[in-house]
C-alpha cells in the first residue's frame, strides 16, 4: 500500500519531528509513505471572509497540486466522520482489497480546507470535535495509521 500525508505548514517542533520520525520508521514494514508538506499562505490574524477565502484556496491549490488523479483522498475535518481505529484499520483493508492502494490524508491549515480539497476527498475523517494545531495532527494521524495496520495483521500493539 501506498500512503501519502499532505499536510499545510511544517513542523518545526523538535518533540513532534522525533514522534513522526519513530512512525515514518515503523511504518516502513507495512506501507511506502511520503509525506509532502505545502507552504501556509502566510495571513494576518484577523481576516475578512475574503481574505480567508483566499488564503484557503491559496493552501487547497498547493494540496491538490500534490495529489494525483489515481489516488484515494481521506481528508482530515472536524465535519467528517468519526471512526474507530478499528473502522480506520478495515476501511483500509478494504480500500486494499477493491484496488485502491494508493491513499492520501490530507490535513489543512490552520483555517481548515478549501471547499475545493474537501470536493476532491472521497472521504472525510474528523478526529474529534476538538481543534488540534496540524502540526501536532501529523503525529496522531501516522500513529493511527501505523495502528490499523497493527490491528489488520493481528499483531500486538499496545491499547
Amino acid at each position: 500500500m501506498q500512503i501519502q500525508i499532505v499536510s499545510v505548514g511544517k513542523v518545526k517542533e523538535k518533540y513532534i519531528k522525533l514522534g513522526i520520525a519513530e512512525f515514518e520508521k515503523r511504518l516502513r514494514p507495512y506501507c511506502k509513505l511520503t509525506m509532502d508538506e505545502v507552504n501556509d499562505e502566510q495571513a494576518p490574524e484577523q481576516l475578512s471572509d475574503k481574505e480567508l477565502y483566499q488564503v484557503m484556496q491559496k493552501e487547497g491549490d498547493r494540496i491538490l497540486s500534490k495529489i494525483k488523479s489515481t489516488q484515494y483522498v481521506i481528508a482530515l475535518d472536524i465535519q467528517g466522520e468519526n471512526w474507530s481505529s478499528e473502522q480506520l484499520s478495515n476501511e483500509m483493508e478494504q480500500l486494499s482489497i477493491h484496488g485502491k492502494s494508493q491513499l492520501s490524508f490530507v490535513i489543512g491549515g490552520s483555517n481548515g480546507l478549501s471547499d475545493d480539497v474537501l470536493q476532491r476527498a472521497n472521504q472525510k475523517l474528523s478526529f474529534s470535535k476538538m481543534t488540534f494545531p496540524h502540526q501536532l495532527m501529523k503525529l496522531i494521524l501516522l500513529e493511527q495509521i501505523y495502528r490499523a495496520f497493527k490491528i489488520q495483521k493481528n499483531e500486538p500493539y499496545h491499547k
